[in-house]
């Protein structure tokens, strides 16, 4: 990624060089990423929908697929916070990320409206999420419905029916959260914010993209 990060910035150097400059001369060692946690199961589902998207992480155009789900988040002697982040599946870019600390159909639904708002008020697209009860809820199924989104689930136990959101959660935390520490709930939110947003949408080479960052596919 850094040989990537480099090349994008007219910087052409090989792998080896690159690695040599990082490990050897600056002594900089990778990050390692944590197990992912696994969530409780909630209420019992107001209803459940097909899989739309069946493992084909891809679309024609901007917003006509979108990933979402929630991931825990830890700061300030292990307080848990959590994060719901909708994707795009076109460019892999971050449509909405919303913290809370609550995780609930109504941070799902204030995250889908970021997300709404985003796009100057552009509906239809398919919204593909797992069971979660905040998915499952009557509550976000008629939000969904209300604005014409489409809902796509997957499988029950299978992380590989959403991974571009797995992957996302993953190099978040490898990348941000997990070598840092934060210690108010502001810095916590404006730290993701500035990530999502800044680093990973602008910045950071995705290999989805050929290298480019999702901002910069058009």
């Amino acid at each position: 990624m850094m040989q990537q990060l480099l090349a994008n910035k007219g910087i052409n150097l090989s792998p080896h060089t690159v690695h040599n400059y990082m490990n050897k001369e600056l002594g900089l060692k990778s990050v390692t990423r944590k197990p992912k946690q696994r969530y409780s199961k909630g209420s019992k589902p107001f209803g459940i929908f097909e899989n739309l998207l069946q493992q084909e992480f891809n679309a024609n155009a901007k917003n006509q697929k979108w990933c979402v789900d929630f991931t825990y988040i830890y700061f300030a002697d292990h307080k848990k916070r959590y994060n719901c982040t909708i994707i795009d599946l076109y460019d892999r870019r971050v449509v909405a990320s919303v913290c809370s600390n609550r995780i609930n159909s109504q941070l799902a639904i204030a995250t889908l409206k970021k997300a709404i708002a985003s796009v100057d008020g552009e509906t239809g697209m398919i919204l593909h999420s797992d069971r979660g009860s905040q998915f499952t809820s009557k509550e976000f199924i008629e939000f969904c419905k209300s604005i014409g989104i489409t809902q796509s689930m997957s499988k029950p136990g299978c992380p590989y029916d959403n991974a571009p959101m797995e992957r996302y959660f993953n190099t978040l935390k490898a990348e941000l959260i997990n070598i840092h520490s934060y210690w108010t709930e502001a810095q916590l939110y404006e730290e993701i914010a500035a990530y999502a947003y800044g680093w990973y949408n602008n910045q950071r080479p995705h290999s989805f993209n050929g290298g480019l960052p999702p901002a910069k596919v058009s």
